[in-house]
């Protein structure tokens, strides 16, 4: 696409290392090479930064791509609404399944070979779930997408602002520590919900007993 092609022209010509132009637009290197390599485009709001860098239009930055731009980004934004629904969805029902399952231990007191079938859903309930929870994270990557503030703006199509304290303060940190956290949650979200559904059994029995 044009605007990749401008953009690694431009930053050529100003001298700049992907580095440099990334820290500038308050984005990643990784993304920087997106948007060079056509596989992801700036927002309004880089482009307004992008602009102003390079002392171009933004007419001239995006030339032609404007409407395969727009679709794209629309597009990802409607992919990640539906993803985050469907997240949504199955953890809902994978915590019904861990009170099915409680109900089978605790109140129908089943062997665990008989509690076996609804298990698998419950894990299968939340394999989908964090399916389509990596599926938006990736979209969130591609975007640059790292603060809730970030990931709300561009949910509802208002320019991203990551010039922020916060943003800066959460791209300080180590990708690969950002991965743990996010895994612990995860883990944590899981345990939660067992110990809701669990617990939830144990009061409904004191209240019906």
């Amino acid at each position: 696409m044009e605007i990749g092609r401008r953009i690694r022209e431009l930053r050529t010509a100003h001298g700049m290392s992907q580095d440099d132009l990334a820290a500038r637009v308050y984005v990643s290197r990784q993304t920087i090479s997106s948007w060079e390599n056509g596989k992801t485009y700036p927002d309004v709001q880089s482009l307004l930064l992008l602009s102003d860098i390079f002392d171009v239009t933004v007419d001239s930055l995006i030339k032609g791509d404007v409407d395969t731009m727009t679709e794209t980004i629309d597009r990802d934004v409607q992919t990640m609404k539906r993803l985050s629904y469907v997240m949504t969805v199955f953890i809902l029902l994978m915590v019904a399944a861990l009170i099915w399952l409680s109900v089978q231990l605790s109140v129908w007191d089943w062997s665990l070979e008989q509690t076996v079938p609804t298990a698998v859903l419950a894990l299968v309930l939340w394999g989908v779930a964090m399916f389509a929870a990596a599926w938006a994270d990736r979209i969130k990557r591609d975007h640059d997408l790292i603060t809730y503030q970030e990931i709300l703006s561009f949910w509802y199509g208002e320019p991203v602002d990551r010039d922020t304290e916060r943003g800066r303060r959460e791209r300080a940190i180590p990708g690969w520590m950002r991965a743990v956290r996010s895994v612990g949650m995860v883990v944590l979200a899981a345990a939660v919900g067992y110990l809701c559904a669990r617990y939830g059994v144990q009061l409904l029995q004191g209240l019906l007993g």
